[in-house]
């Protein structure tokens, strides 16, 4: 599987800011909320984990991976991807987040592949100075659809 193939339909979108990091996250997992990747308990609990452990899924400087644990609520293995034209600022150090990549993981094992080929992704540079410049969802998901 490519790495696209892991985003459902309007699973990636463009939106101005969000108030708080509860409503990014809640933007973040809406298509997945939507096309049954999770249910609202998986969201609570990624809420609930953030004000416990703090942004643990803050994965580089401007982009967050919010998820649970499977048994939380994860029913397939899926990806979203929201991206902020202003940051919106995440735990006590309001660390400034631009990009969220959600994930859903049914089970332990099937988004290692969806992980990989984001890491990979996120590794250059470029791609992710693209990704967040990106003006349309066209031009986010063709970014993905190189991966």
């Amino acid at each position: 599987m490519r790495l696209i193939d892991y985003f459902p339909a309007s699973s990636i979108s463009i939106r101005n800011s969000a108030e708080s990091w509860q409503q990014a996250i809640d933007f973040s997992m809406e298509s997945l909320l939507k096309h049954r990747y999770v249910n609202e308990k998986y969201v609570q609990e990624i809420k609930e984990s953030t004000l416990n452990h703090g942004p643990y899924y803050i994965l580089a400087p401007g982009v967050a991976m919010p998820h649970a644990r499977p048994e939380c609520g994860a029913l397939k293995t899926g990806l979203s991807l929201t991206l902020l034209k202003q940051h919106v600022g995440f735990g006590e150090d309001n660390e400034p987040v631009k990009l969220l990549i959600g994930l859903s993981a049914a089970d332990s094992t099937s988004h290692i592949d969806a992980i990989q080929a984001l890491s990979e992704l996120l590794c250059e540079e470029e791609n992710l100075s693209e990704l967040l410049a990106a003006q349309s969802e066209e031009q986010l998901a063709d970014i993905l659809a190189r991966a």
